[in-house]
C-alpha cells in the first residue's frame, strides 16, 4: 500500500486532548443477552466507534480499523445502564496510532459510576481512495498520557513480534 500525504493536511505534532473523544449510550432490552447484561459483541463494536472518533480527530482523516490488540470485560453491563465511553491516541507512528478506549457504566438512580472495560485498538489512516497516508505525531503532557505513550511502542513491538511468530507458524503448518 502507498503511503501519500499530499491532500494539505497540517503534520504537526498535536497533544492528546485533542483526539479526547466521549460518547454514550442507554442500554436497551435489544442489545442484552437473556441475562440481561449487554452483548460482549455490541460492547467491541461500541468500542470500535469510540476509538475510530479519536482517530479521527487526531488524524483529521479517514481511518479504518487495523486490530483490537487487548480488551478486558471487567464487569457487566444491565440493561438500562448508561454506559459512557472515552478514547484517545496513546500514540502516532508513521500511518497508525494506538487508541485507548475505557468504557464506564453510570447508574443515574443509584449515582454509581463503574469502570467496565478496557481496549487498545489500532487504527490506519486512509485517504479517499484507503491509501494510506502519515500521521502527526502525539504529544503526551501528564503523566498518566506518558505513560500510556511509553506503553503503546512496549504494545507495539510485541504485535510485530506475534505478527512474525505466525509468520514462521504459517511457513511450517
Amino acid at each position: 500500500m502507498t503511503t501519500n500525504r499530499n491532500d494539505g493536511h497540517h503534520l504537526e505534532p498535536r497533544p492528546v486532548r485533542e483526539s479526547q473523544s466521549q460518547m454514550a449510550e442507554v442500554v436497551l432490552p435489544n442489545d442484552a443477552n437473556p441475562l440481561g447484561n449487554l452483548l460482549g459483541g455490541k460492547l467491541m463494536h461500541m468500542i470500535d466507534i469510540a476509538g475510530a472518533l479519536a482517530a479521527h480527530r487526531h488524524s483529521r482523516s479517514y481511518v479504518v480499523t487495523a486490530s483490537m490488540d487487548h480488551i478486558d470485560f471487567l464487569l457487566p453491563v444491565h440493561i438500562g445502564d448508561l454506559l459512557i465511553l472515552k478514547s484517545s491516541v496513546n500514540r502516532a507512528f508513521n500511518t497508525s496510532m494506538e487508541v485507548g478506549v475505557k468504557c464506564w457504566v453510570e447508574n443515574y438512580i443509584a449515582g454509581t459510576t463503574r469502570h467496565v472495560a478496557s481496549a487498545y485498538l489500532t487504527f490506519v489512516a486512509v485517504d479517499q481512495h484507503g491509501r494510506r497516508h502519515t500521521v502527526p505525531a502525539v504529544i503526551p503532557e501528564t503523566d498518566e498520557e506518558k505513560e500510556r505513550y511509553e506503553d503503546a511502542e512496549r504494545r507495539r513491538e510485541a504485535r510485530k513480534k506475534e505478527t512474525e511468530r505466525k509468520g514462521a507458524a504459517k511457513q511450517i503448518g
